[in-house]
């Protein structure tokens, strides 16, 4: 573990004090900045137009807002983060305002919010194509409740980081986050921030596709196969988007690995949250390509035309 990339906050002094900035902290500090607006700007571009359009009030749409909410939270969460190691890269100080730790906690009901949002989409194809007649399963309020259960899961088993003061300040890279090394911590963390989603996103994937070829050694009526390889095909498109944020997320969680073996990186967090956030802004664009529904919608009103008032002839 490399002690000096971190100091604990038990002992960290109020005073600011100076620090090395590096010549590329400041353009990288605003290229984030640039990354977290646009994936702002697209979360409420999409959210408003899931409420105010009819066509979007379904529930498949409603599990795309809620993936799209968590964007907008983890974008709004990543934008207060960078803007505070802009303010102490310009200044070169190194200094932890009262609201560093709470930003690194944050930090992990979003993005996990956003991991398990494909997960709750994925399942409910899975449903659908397994169980039709179940319809209890299919609706408003059963999804609801499955909602409002994960974002609840998902901010309590963090607490267990604030509680035993895991969160600590990080003086190369300006936030609050749990150190990386060997450590239960981050084995706990990454188990259920991602690799727990990710496995059951891949499981339900495999089980679908094994179910279709099952039905189709059967005598099947057409129409239950043709909805069954239907959700298969939006499964697979969660599977895309999983796969482009797992690609473009493999050099930090390269970094994550080699820091096991006491190889950390001293800029990890500045490094890998960068391509945290470039996953994060791709994936937005892609689910945005995906969704058919929204891009009928949004076709619908770049093509609307004003009414054309013509003047009466006297």
């Amino acid at each position: 573990m490399n002690s000096s990339s971190f100091i604990d906050p038990s002992v960290f002094v109020q005073n600011s004090t100076m620090t090395v900035v590096q010549s590329w902290f400041i353009p990288l500090d605003i290229f984030l900045i640039l990354c977290s607006i646009l994936i702002i700007i697209l979360s409420i571009f999409v959210l408003s137009i899931i409420i105010l359009d009819k066509i979007c009030h379904t529930v498949p749409m409603m599990l795309i807002a809620n993936t799209h909410l968590s964007g907008l939270i983890m974008g709004c969460n990543r934008l207060s983060m960078v803007i505070f190691s802009l303010q102490n890269d310009l200044k070169q100080i190194q200094y932890q305002d009262s609201l560093c730790v709470f930003r690194g906690y944050f930090m992990f009901p979003a993005a996990s919010a956003f991991y398990y949002s494909f997960l709750l989409q994925a399942l409910y194809r899975y449903l659908t194509a397994i169980y039709p007649t179940r319809l209890w399963t299919q609706s408003f309020r059963f999804q609801i409740l499955i909602i409002c259960s994960s974002w609840l899961f998902n901010f309590v088993y963090p607490f267990a980081f604030l509680f035993h003061g895991q969160i600590i300040y990080h003086v190369d890279d300006q936030l609050c986050q749990i150190p990386i090394y060997f450590s239960f911590p981050v084995i706990y963390g990454a188990f259920w921030l991602f690799i727990c989603p990710i496995s059951l996103i891949m499981f339900i994937y495999l089980k679908l596709i094994r179910f279709i070829r099952q039905m189709g050694k059967n005598v099947t009526a057409i129409n239950t196969l043709i909805r069954a390889q239907r959700e298969l095909k939006m499964v697979r498109r969660t599977v895309i988007l999983i796969i482009i944020l797992a690609t473009v997320c493999f050099p930090f969680t390269f970094m994550m690995f080699m820091a096991f073996f006491n190889h950390t990186p001293k800029y990890v967090f500045r490094i890998g949250y960068a391509f945290v956030d470039l996953a994060g802004l791709a994936t937005e664009i892609m689910l945005c390509q995906f969704t058919d529904p929204l891009k009928a919608s949004v076709m619908k009103r770049i093509k609307r035309r004003p009414n054309r008032i013509v003047p009466a002839m006297t």
